[in-house]
């Protein structure tokens, strides 16, 4: 069991070498540059350019209030309300960069990408606060005033010449 000098050598050279590649790798890890690990997910579900993250709270207001009411629209009925919108501002020439949403005929709404890709949009989980007047007529839409009946299928419109054939 005796080890010459020469032995001993190369076994511990042998193990620094060994010690060395395992410890290289996290030589790095503590970079104080930001990488696109720690970045927020990009939300494909809303238009170029606009976040993921919520807008910062406004104060709360006191007394009485001189605001509209308002509905909350959700699933379908915000899908059918932002394409709706969409439209409008398509037909008034002022989608200033947005992505021009089109109607499926499978019912769903998507838009082109840069690279002529189709994203499918999805309307935002907290859903949509929209005017009483006008929330009124996606009254039949699930997802009106948070209610989970009504349809789903927006296939239908897209059938009467309204949206976009993919």
């Amino acid at each position: 069991m005796n080890q010459t000098i020469t032995e001993r050598l190369q076994s511990r050279a042998l193990a620094l070498v060994a010690a060395s590649a395992l410890a290289l790798p996290m030589i790095g890890c503590g970079s104080s540059t930001p990488s696109g690990v720690n970045q927020p997910p990009i939300d494909a579900s809303r238009p170029m350019g606009y976040s993921s993250q919520a807008m910062p709270n406004q104060a709360p207001r006191t007394g009485m209030s001189t605001g509209k009411k308002v509905m909350l629209l959700a699933g379908a009925a915000a899908l059918y309300y932002m394409y709706k919108k969409n439209q409008e501002k398509k037909a008034a020439g002022q989608l200033n960069g947005q992505p021009q949403y089109y109607l499926s005929k499978n019912g769903r709404v998507y838009y082109r990408d840069n690279t002529g890709r189709a994203v499918w949009v999805t309307p935002p989980a907290q859903g949509i606060q929209v005017p009483y007047d006008e929330a009124q007529q996606y009254s039949q839409f699930q997802g009106y005033n948070n209610q989970t009946t009504g349809t789903t299928d927006l296939s239908r419109f897209a059938t009467q010449g309204m949206g976009g054939g993919y």
